[in-house]
């Protein structure tokens, strides 16, 4: 049986000769494999054991770090070149793309949840199951502060002061920002620090916010698999992700009446305006904003 190496190397020869592609394109069809075949090292996965669930949370997970709908549909379509070729060529038997859809592009705005659903998500977790209470702190911390999943999984205890109310975020191209937390958030927290207080931590996973049953420190694609299966056993039929918490947050600040700006600062948006914002707003001013506007606040105004 041949290696996956000798499949790849099969693969760009096949595109090469048979496709007759110019350099600068099959440059760019390795280098999407690329991210497919690390994701699959990651996950432990062999190119012929490959599932659609598999390339969904690929799909998924190019969604989260920021990839424009454009490339993803570019690169997803590279990946269904490769395994139509697996198929063709007696690799495989099946083609696992044949129902993977890509991401809509244009105007299309991303699902967003209302408060009612979230409550919902949160409502059907087990708390029986030891994960219960931090898979809660889980959904209400990505809701109530707007964090990228990213943010999330290197979320420290050093970088939560409860009793001020703030979680300190290390976004991209390590921008550090101050980000108000509900109360109901900071509830979920301490729910969910009684269980971790009895776990076995892993060395040096110590300061990981959200750990997994070993002790170490989440990755973003359980978060995800997590986030899907509660949203169907919570009833929820929208194709949901770690970021429509995130998008659902910015909605209802905007929904609630906050300023766009304020709520770009919050993000941690990189573009050159949200950047001279940012020097412009200091963080009394958007702990207001966060008060004044989003709903989990607005619930526990006296």
């Amino acid at each position: 049986m041949s290696s996956e190496k000798d499949v790849v190397k099969a693969y760009v020869r096949y595109l090469k000769l048979q496709r007759n592609m110019s350099g600068n394109t099959l440059d760019a069809y390795q280098r999407d494999l690329r991210k497919l075949l690390d994701y699959l090292e990651r996950e432990q996965k062999s190119v012929r054991d490959v599932e659609l669930v598999d390339l969904e949370h690929f799909s998924a997970g190019l969604h989260d770090i920021g990839i424009h709908p454009r490339s993803q549909c570019r690169i997803l379509s590279g990946v269904r070149s490769f395994f139509k070729f697996l198929q063709l060529d007696g690799f495989r038997d099946d083609d696992p793309t044949e129902l993977l859809e890509s991401p809509q592009i244009g105007d299309h705005l991303p699902e967003v949840l209302t408060t009612e659903e979230v409550d919902r998500l949160e409502a059907s977790i087990d708390l029986s199951k030891w994960e219960g209470h931090r898979n809660r702190a889980i959904i209400e911390v990505l809701f109530s502060c707007g964090l990228r999943v990213s943010e999330l999984v290197n979320l420290k205890l050093s970088d939560l002061y409860i009793d001020e109310e703030y979680v300190r975020v290390m976004g991209k191209g390590s921008k550090e920002r101050l980000v108000p937390i509900s109360q109901k958030a900071i509830v979920e927290l301490r729910n969910w620090f009684y269980d971790r207080n009895l776990m076995k931590i892993k060395p040096g996973e110590e300061d990981f916010v959200f750990l997994n049953r070993r002790g170490a420190h989440l990755t973003r694609t359980m978060i995800l698999i997590m986030i899907k299966a509660q949203a169907k056993d919570a009833g929820i039929q929208k194709t949901i992700s770690p970021h429509t918490l995130r998008h659902s947050f910015a909605t209802a600040l905007l929904e609630g009446g906050a300023d766009l700006r304020f709520i770009q600062a919050l993000l941690g948006h990189e573009d050159i305006g949200t950047t001279e914002i940012y020097t412009h707003i200091d963080t009394s001013t958007l702990r207001q904003e966060i008060l004044e506007h989003h709903p989990r606040n607005m619930r526990h105004k006296k």
